[in-house]
């Protein structure tokens, strides 16, 4: 994880609050970043990578809908921001490119470590804020399913509950949230036959917004 900039390394004598340690990354956006991302097909895109793990152009434009020529470019865009990379490993031979997201996690910005452009960082927002949308719905039309009985696999959750927590017992919960969620992944057994991938997002908000 990389340390985070203060103010005073920016020429900032104002001195900023802490992030909380929740909003640390491997690496914050650049406008670069941003701009490959603030495109719903470049979105969709890295969600592919999150649940394949690796693509091909041509499997990717055959599951999205869109034209294989089209998929590379939009592919390049990420590469050359950094967002992806080439997973030679995955290759059938020499010509054969393969796709995967950057390891590591991705940061919009903080108190110390500002959006890098805000128009394009609010862009983002909304497109991740859409994909969102669309998982509630989809948690939504299936927990009927499952409250009847009809269907006893459990495929998500719909949970609320509310705490009365000060601002620092708030960042150390979403912490232990991010821990937790990173020793499942890490005992994961990839070869279960029940093996699904799952988006979990995390929302809260205080009473205060």
């Amino acid at each position: 994880m990389t340390e985070a900039q203060s103010a005073s390394d920016t020429g900032n004598e104002t001195d900023a609050p802490a992030a909380p340690e929740w909003t640390r990354s491997d690496f914050p956006m650049s406008a670069e970043m941003l701009k490959a991302l603030a495109n719903p097909l470049r979105q969709k895109l890295v969600s592919l990578m999150r649940r394949e793990k690796y693509v091909r152009a041509a499997d990717a434009a055959a599951q999205l809908g869109e034209p294989a020529n089209k998929i590379s470019f939009h592919l390049r865009v990420l590469a050359d921001a950094g967002l992806i990379e080439e997973a030679p490993e995955h290759a059938r031979d020499r010509r054969d490119r393969v796709w995967a997201a950057r390891p590591g996690s991705w940061s919009l910005g903080d108190s110390e470590n500002p959006v890098a452009d805000e128009a394009l960082g609010n862009t983002v927002l909304q497109l991740i804020g859409a994909e969102h949308i669309a998982m509630v719905q989809r948690a939504l039309a299936w927990a009927p399913e499952f409250a009847s009985g009809r269907d006893t696999k459990v495929h998500g959750a719909f949970t609320r509950t509310s705490a009365h927590l000060t601002e620092d017992e708030f960042n150390r919960l979403i912490v232990q949230i991010h821990e937790l969620i990173a020793e499942a992944k890490a005992n994961h057994n990839a070869e279960a036959p029940d093996s699904r991938f799952f988006e979990i997002d995390i929302v809260a908000a205080d009473d205060q917004i």
